[in-house]
């Protein structure tokens, strides 16, 4: 039995995918790994077949025509096979002591018949090359190690949210799910970490800082001129989500889930809206309006939650007053959070 499927998507990785997959593989035969080698043009598919030889119990390689981040966590969920799903990107690890912590504790929690359908651990941003990093945990949120709800979760701070690095999901919650992320696209980890929520019955916590996330490459769809530059895939991702899940339905069971999922899709339209801002163009401007008035018809409630009782409307102020401060408030924010 493997415990989790680790799925590394890869494309053009050979310069450093060898320190995300040997983070990986102090799991042992308890993990799977499945690298995805979507279509590189560099020596990306070599590494991939040699550690497959070298670790046939543990490594699986799929080797695919191009279809971008999205349709690799989509073949990797296809094919898993461990009891937990979990994407690592190419250019992140592992911490080496909370992982065989993690491990440890895993076996502990499924002796006693208490598995979760989600563990929830810290993650690192990690300026690598900086020498600087800063830990985002959730100690006010979920109670440590032990199994919560969604009804007895506490309050999420400005600076929290659920990301795809700090969530391992039960793999047939996620197939149950039906989440699949649209191909060609980036910043569809928001889609994965949003999508299965209301499905999650029980959650466990694990204060261990697990994950590195690595920031500091120019290319990184998270730098802010790529963003700028992709900012039509952001505003599609940002209304798949928000058309995703009924949140009426979800408040109905789950009123402190539905309060989060609002306020989720609420920071992806200001990441949005702020990046609009930023290009100063009469085209970004009215992608800015188009992108709001898609929410209120889609759902007007919706909107109005949106516009006028959270953190986006701040980023939808009117004139240039309006637009100055949204800026101000972005940049200082990025101060204090250190995010790319």
């Amino acid at each position: 039995m493997k415990y989790i499927t680790f799925a590394v998507p890869c494309y053009n990785s050979e310069s450093y995918m060898r320190r995300c997959v040997d983070s990986l593989l102090a799991g042992g035969r308890d993990i799977e790994v499945i690298l995805i080698n979507d279509g590189s043009s560099d020596g990306t598919a070599a590494i991939a077949d040699e550690y497959q030889i070298r670790y046939p119990d543990i490594v699986r390689v799929v080797h695919k025509e191009n279809g971008g981040h999205g349709s690799g966590v989509n073949k990797g969920l296809e094919l898993a096979e461990g009891m937990y799903y979990k994407v690592v990107d190419s250019d992140d690890w592992l911490d080496q002591v909370a992982y065989k912590t993690f491990l440890a504790r895993m076996k502990t929690i499924e002796a006693k018949h208490e598995l979760p359908d989600l563990f929830v651990c810290n993650y690192v941003y990690d300026h690598l090359d900086e020498g600087k990093s800063r830990v985002m945990d959730y100690r006010n949120v979920f109670p440590e190690g032990e199994n919560c709800t969604w009804d007895t979760i506490g309050r999420f701070r400005a600076s929290q949210y659920l990301i795809m690095h700090a969530l391992m999901f039960r793999t047939e919650v996620l197939r149950e799910s039906k989440v699949k992320l649209p191909e060609h696209t980036f910043y569809v980890d928001n889609l994965f970490s949003y999508q299965p929520l209301p499905y999650v019955k029980t959650i466990c916590y694990q204060d261990l800082d697990l994950y590195h996330y690595y920031l500091g490459r120019d290319d990184q769809s998270v730098n802010e001129n790529v963003l700028m530059k992709r900012i039509d895939q952001q505003i599609r991702v940002t209304e798949l989500v928000a058309r995703s899940v009924d949140l009426r339905e979800v408040k109905a069971i789950h009123p402190k889930l539905a309060a989060y999922m609002t306020r989720n899709i609420s920071i992806m339209l200001s990441i949005s809206s702020i990046h609009l801002l930023l290009m100063q163009t009469a085209d970004a401007q009215r992608k800015r309006y188009e992108m709001w008035e898609r929410i209120r018809e889609y759902d007007s409630a919706l909107y109005h939650r949106l516009r006028y009782s959270t953190l986006s409307g701040l980023t939808y102020l009117p004139g240039r007053l309006g637009g100055k401060l949204t800026v101000g408030g972005y940049r200082f924010a990025r101060r204090i959070y250190q995010f790319q």
